[in-house]
């Protein structure tokens, strides 16, 4: 069972929740985050990626980045830009894209959930990574990027949300760049908090992560870190859970997660095609782009045209959670076999696009002639997703791609709330 705790969010005032909200820190490089938040000195990017603070660039894993962070972080709650609630709350964060709406709620999720396993994992992490958010907690102490779980859809839940949301006003209401609305409800009435407790516990067996894999991780170990290391721990420190919002499975959708690859491995066009041949259908489709319309199809664009693949039976076992899916398929008899990239994480000669740039960006990309190679897929199901959590699997890297993605800054959780 899941256990999650009301806290209080240190969050924007609601006169300019709207210039500090934020992408989050892993959706932009470095020069594309100081592009974002030029003549913006509220934005939350100067906080959650520091390097962009300063005139020339510099290594953002450097000691004076982190620092440069921690002291705009205090800035922005000295200078009253983030205002602490006076008492623990539920946070109710509503995104709506594309005239689709995904309600999740924004609480602490346990560190002991997830070293248990009960918040459950598909990706593998990257140490570096997992190091360079763990330092960015500890010197703000501070989680300042929300964990996107989902859960089992509960009836119970999703009625109180629903009820909540339609008889209070949102206390942060905007639409940002992207045309996405986010709403933001603050929940202080200690009874509906309490249900909602008591309803995660006995009915929600397990959360997922759905984005967030790094994030996670350095929150888990971030607070076993401060735990260990304080001779007074009660177990009701704000270290003890992390910032997470926790959306029903029923109301997510995730996109397609594309491939560039650089060059085709020495081998023509012509060859390159009667490789793929053996296990798959082909289709030439011209130059008009094509999407992949089922599981188990993709498309291919190589020199000025499109392809339709589809994958032969032999591809694929429909009992195997990993061997079943699309990354898995196009990992092994194309990517693997035939271009030679035998890792994704590392290998620089693949890139990855997520679907929310469309096809046309993997087409320019191809075109200009920074990519050889470009291959869309059919996107990954939630219940593909939860499937592979609950057996213990985990997912190829860069299979799954949700959108919206969750902003920073809107809500915080400090870690030394509680420290004795």
């Amino acid at each position: 069972m899941i256990s999650i705790k009301p806290f209080k969010g240190l969050r924007p005032r609601k006169d300019i929740v709207d210039k500090v909200a934020a992408k989050p820190y892993d959706v932009l490089n470095s020069a594309e985050a100081k592009a974002e938040a030029a003549n913006n000195p509220f934005s939350f990017l100067r906080i959650s990626k520091p390097e962009i603070n300063f005139d020339e660039p510099i290594d953002q894993y450097a000691e004076e980045v982190y620092q440069k962070g921690k002291e705009i972080f205090d800035g922005f709650i000295q200078d009253n830009i983030l205002v602490k609630d006076a008492e623990p709350c539920l946070y109710i964060y509503a995104q709506t894209m594309q005239n689709r709406t995904q309600t999740g709620l924004v609480a602490g999720s346990s560190i002991d959930d997830y070293f248990n396993n009960n918040i459950k994992k598909h990706e593998l992490t990257l140490v570096a990574k997992e190091n360079d958010r763990i330092k960015h907690m500890k010197t703000k102490m501070a989680q300042p990027g929300m964990v996107f779980l989902t859960y089992k859809s509960v009836a119970e839940i999703d009625a109180i949300i629903e009820h909540y949301c339609e008889h209070h006003e949102a206390e942060n209401d905007f639409v940002d760049s992207q045309e996405v609305r986010h709403q933001l409800w603050k929940i202080d009435n200690e009874n509906i908090i309490q249900k909602l407790v008591e309803l995660f516990v006995t009915k929600v067996e397990a959360s997922y992560i759905a984005d967030g894999h790094h994030r996670s991780a350095a929150s888990a170990k971030v607070g076993k870190q401060l735990r260990e290391s304080n001779p007074n721990h009660t177990g009701n420190e704000a270290y003890n859970y992390f910032l997470s919002c926790l959306f029903p499975s029923n109301q997510l959708q995730i996109q397609d997660y594309n491939r560039l690859v650089i060059d085709t491995n020495d081998l023509d066009v012509a060859t390159l095609l009667q490789k793929i041949q053996a296990n798959f259908e082909v289709e030439k489709k011209g130059t008009t782009i094509y999407k992949p319309q089922l599981l188990h199809e993709f498309s291919m664009y190589v020199d000025g045209n499109w392809y339709k693949l589809t994958a032969k039976q032999n591809t694929y076992d429909e009992t195997d959670p990993i061997a079943v899916l699309d990354v898995t398929i196009l990992s092994t008899y194309v990517l693997d076999d035939i271009l030679n990239i035998k890792d994704q994480r590392t290998d620089k000669r693949i890139d990855f696009v997520g679907g929310i740039r469309g096809l046309g960006e993997l087409q320019n990309r191809v075109d200009s002639g920074e990519m050889k190679i470009a291959f869309a897929l059919y996107p990954v199901s939630l219940n593909q997703l939860i499937d592979i959590a609950d057996t213990g699997n985990i997912m190829p890297p860069k299979s799954t791609w949700f959108e919206p993605k969750l902003k920073s800054g809107l809500v915080i959780n400090e870690l030394k709330d509680g420290w004795k």
